[in-house]
């Protein structure tokens, strides 16, 4: 199986460990609103592969990690319900991977490749 035009990767930074089983949505702008396109979860390896079609057009995208959700099934205290990146795919067609840094009380993320 090929991967889609978006991917992420979720890695517990407090652990070292992959954030197996974590839910994402992969939403698009429409106008003012934003539109769901895809969700998937966190495989064993913290990453989701295929998150929305091989082809998207140009325009600004926002990946939603449900990390209350995930933190809560591990008793861990977090301060952030979620977290939302939101970023620009082109359309020059390359690979857009998206990776979150998670703590309980801190993420970060940058342009993956």
């Amino acid at each position: 199986m090929t991967n889609s035009r978006i991917t992420t990767h979720v890695l517990d930074a407090a652990t070292g460990v992959p954030a197996e089983g974590m839910h994402v949505e992969l939403s698009g702008r429409d106008g003012a609103a934003w539109r769901v396109l895809a969700e998937g979860t966190t495989d064993a390896d913290g990453r989701i592969m295929r998150l929305g079609g091989d082809e998207l057009p140009a325009g600004e995208y926002r990946i939603r990690f449900d990390t209350g959700a995930w933190f809560r099934t591990r008793n861990v205290e977090t301060f952030y319900p979620e977290a939302v990146i939101t970023f620009l795919v082109t359309d020059d067609g390359r690979h857009v991977h998206v990776p979150l840094l998670l703590s309980p009380f801190s993420y970060s993320t940058y342009r993956g490749s």
